[in-house]
């Protein structure tokens, strides 16, 4: 008979469950990351673009002269100074001229522009990179370069010299009302500099246009050029146009530099903003007629961008178009 002792069996090891304090730190240290990146970001936004907006749309129902603090509470009496001021008034109709030359040329630029680029085989990213330098430029250093170098209105100017090699005499470009040919300063220039940036959206969007529906057109008989254009390529960039036009609609109210630096001794065609900012900070410096005038632009703009995107559709399902 075996005397020997019987062996202990050891304990079934149980798998220790993981606990949860990684992920947690993990997402504590995401959240952190998060707001230490936005939190500046988000700190300026409130402080220099809602904090203004809302104090503008308060002192707008107040008496406020050579002083932002409101000293007498007047109601809707800026808000019906700013609609009977003919100045204002006349200058909404330059709004309306300016929208109507700068909104169809630019858009039409563009769209040209990033279509030959994206037809190119080589050297495409360096002609891409070419027309968008400008929107890299200042609105007032490029609004003094054609002032004072390109249509300054003297025989020296590069305007006046290309026309003088045709026998035509030299025009004074910013000088003179009648005709209005300060118009094509401003146009231009505002062309230079904005045509780029909406180049490169329409070149997006070209780009993202598959190419099975220009075989399929060539398949059915279509010739390329027009036809693909009219009933592939621009149906295609319904959406970028849509867009394009709201941001170049509203770009045109808030037109101010190359105006302000163009036409600063001149008292025609000036938009809503410098007559803003005349009435706030002229001689007269009456804040809360300036603030009320700033809330009405701003409803203006508001509506105008939801009207044009109700026409063109912005926002809605390819199911509902």
């Amino acid at each position: 008979m075996s005397t020997a002792a019987p062996r202990k069996v050891a304990p079934p090891v149980t798998a220790e469950v993981p606990r949860t304090r990684p992920r947690r730190a993990l997402r504590a240290s995401s959240t952190f990351n998060f707001w230490l990146f936005t939190g500046p970001f988000l700190i300026g936004l409130v402080i220099f673009v809602f904090v203004p907006i809302v104090w503008s749309m308060y002192l707008s129902f107040f008496e406020a002269r050579f002083t932002v603090t409101p000293s007498e509470f007047v109601g809707f009496a800026n808000y019906k100074q700013i609609l009977t001021d003919t100045d204002f008034r006349n200058s909404l109709v330059t709004f309306t001229v300016f929208a109507a030359f700068i909104v169809p040329a630019t858009w039409g630029l563009s769209l040209g522009l990033a279509m030959l680029v994206n037809r190119l085989r080589f050297m495409r990213a360096f002609f891409r990179s070419v027309f968008f330098l400008p929107t890299a430029c200042s609105y007032v250093a490029a609004a003094l370069i054609w002032k004072m170098s390109i249509f300054n209105g003297v025989r020296f100017g590069l305007a006046n010299t290309v026309l003088d090699w045709f026998g035509v005499e030299n025009i004074a470009w910013l000088a003179n009302p009648d005709p209005p040919w300060y118009w094509l300063v401003i146009v231009t220039v505002r062309l230079w500099l904005q045509s780029g940036f909406y180049m490169i959206l329409f070149l997006a969007a070209l780009q993202n246009i598959p190419q099975e529906l220009y075989e399929a057109a060539a398949i059915d008989g279509a010739k390329p050029g027009w036809q693909t254009f009219r009933y592939i390529t621009l149906p295609q960039l319904r959406a970028t146009s849509t867009a394009v036009i709201l941001l170049l609609l509203i770009a045109a109210y808030q037109a101010f530099d190359e105006f302000f630096n163009l036409l600063s001794k001149t008292t025609w065609g000036q938009p809503p903003l410098v007559e803003l900012y005349k009435m706030a900070l002229g001689e007269n410096q009456n804040y809360g007629a300036g603030s009320a005038g700033a809330v009405v632009l701003t409803l203006l703009i508001c509506v105008v961008t939801l009207l044009q995107g109700k026409i063109m559709g912005f926002g809605r399902g390819e199911e509902s178009k």
